[in-house]
């Protein structure tokens, strides 16, 4: 059967956050090192240590909001380590990533460098497994306080006169698992007492987040509401597209289509996690006041062979764009709940932006996706009925097209398309309910003919975004198009 999408171009039911399409760099393998900081004398070109062609292609993006320090290694950090000159900061070893030896280069003050090279909204993760309430208490002071005070007057001394304006603060990281071992009535008093010193400083307010529950422990989520919920802003989500589990990962290039099947599958849970853990929260806050904030998402494969298993680094393929495109459909559908996503993560590490080998630079499929997709910050989202075929391998069946519809504010309509489908294109029709006027329409397309089709140094443009010109029949009643197999597409139309 042909693809029936009907979008209600004047029926809107919230605002995709542009927070959705947020970041996270960890200290993990060569994410922040090489990867973002070389290091000011470095031959590479950078900015005060942070490399320029990366600068970039990030700016390029919009990036809303960047997560930092971590991960688990949030909670391991001490941030008076990386403070003052570079070369009396303290080492330490990353005992979570490869045991390797960090020297804290990268710390505060070149962190919020990069945020506002960048343009973006930091978001600082703070250490409540290995940290103390004062270290907490005190870094919100260093960084945010205008006035006298040991902190402040630490971070003048350190070059930095005007305190920085932080919105985001995560208040631990995964405490039920590396960021403490915690149960959830534990934590729920430990958030309760750390976050009373997370405190806002003149006109700076803080978005105080709360570690949220591992998948589908909904009791977590339930605990954590219940006991803590008048005392948090937004509540985290963690879920990984893991193909065979954790134990059995599959590899990120050279899989079959069982294997591109069962990441798209598990890909698409994201709705039924979101879903449930929401329904848990409306008990507790029924006008959505807390954010659902899924800090780290993305798909989990084997390391590429020859590296090191704790840097995480894996190559970036066509279903990695798919899987992308599946996730924000999800986040929009739910965005009156969920306030932020962050992808894991920015460069060289799991479902990542861009990789790096040096000097060399390139862009994955993954970042295509969210550049094609920026058009959805902040955008009204448009209320559409889907109907289509099912994609079906081993007595198992999905959705083959998903889709997605927002309103800029000048009018402009923006409808991006998902073909999960290996082996057959996807007619689709496209009705358009209560638009006025004829558009002008534009599209564009990502797609290759091989599923393991991925970009390497010496051939960066092998998966990229070319002029969609699949659309037809256009009217003031709808359109049609053609979607090839496994393909994302943005459709825009102009009035």
């Amino acid at each position: 059967m042909n693809t029936t999408i009907t979008v209600n171009t004047d029926q809107t039911f919230g605002t995709i956050s542009r927070h959705i399409y947020g970041h996270f760099a960890e200290h993990l393998g060569r994410c922040i090192y090489e990867g973002i900081w070389v290091g000011e004398d470095s031959p590479i070109p950078n900015t005060r240590g942070i490399r320029n062609d990366v600068l970039k292609a990030l700016r390029y993006l919009s990036i809303p909001v960047l997560r930092w320090p971590g991960g688990c290694f949030a909670d391991e950090y001490h941030w008076k380590d990386g403070i003052g000159p570079r070369d009396q900061r303290k080492h330490m070893v990353n005992t979570n990533w490869g045991g390797v030896v960090e020297n804290n280069h990268f710390g505060t003050h070149e962190f919020f460098d990069l945020c506002e090279l960048l343009g973006t909204e930091p978001y600082i993760c703070g250490n409540v497994g290995s940290g103390s309430v004062q270290e907490m208490q005190e870094w919100v002071e260093y960084m945010t306080f205008d006035g006298e005070s040991p902190m402040a007057n630490w971070r003048k001394a350190n070059g930095r006169e005007k305190p920085w304006k932080l919105k985001y603060f995560g208040v631990g990281n995964e405490n039920w698992g590396c960021g403490g071992n915690m149960r959830p009535e534990y934590y729920a008093d430990e958030y309760r007492r750390y976050q009373t010193y997370v405190r806002n400083y003149g006109d700076n307010r803080i978005y105080k987040i709360a570690g949220g529950a591992n998948t589908d422990d909904y009791s977590w989520t339930e605990t954590l509401m219940r006991e803590a919920g008048q005392h948090m802003d937004g509540l985290s989500l963690h879920y990984y597209t893991v193909p065979g589990g954790f134990e059995l990962k599959r590899p990120a290039i050279g899989f079959d289509e069982a294997e591109w099947f069962e990441t798209m599958q598990q890909a698409l849970r994201m709705d039924e996690l979101i879903t449930r853990h929401s329904s848990i929260m409306d008990q507790y806050d029924p006008k959505k006041r807390v954010g659902l904030i899924v800090d780290e998402w993305g798909n989990w494969f084997q390391v590429e062979p020859g590296t090191n298993p704790g840097f995480l680094y894996q190559q970036n393929s066509l279903r990695d764009a798919l899987v992308t495109g599946l996730h924000f459909h999800v986040f929009h559908r739910n965005c009156e709940r969920v306030h932020m996503a962050n992808i894991a993560q920015t460069v060289n590490v799991l479902q990542a932006m861009i990789l790096t080998e040096g000097a060399k630079m390139l862009l994955t499929p993954t970042y295509h996706v969210f550049e094609m997709f920026k058009v959805h910050q902040d955008a009204e989202a448009l209320a559409l009925v889907l109907n289509t075929s099912d994609y079906a391998v081993g007595g198992d069946s999905i959705p083959q097209v998903s889709a997605s519809a927002s309103k800029r504010q000048d009018g402009t309509i923006d409808i991006s398309l998902c073909n999960v489908d290996p082996n057959s294109e996807a007619p689709v029709m496209l009705r358009l309910r209560g638009l006025m006027g004829m558009p002008k329409v534009s599209g564009r397309l990502l797609t290759h003919a091989d599923m393991n089709a991925h970009n390497t140094f010496e051939q960066p443009e092998t998966v990229a975004p070319q002029p969609f010109d699949g659309v037809t029949d256009i009217t003031e009643e709808g359109l049609s198009a053609k979607l090839p197999p496994m393909s994302v597409a943005v459709v825009t139309l102009r009035f």
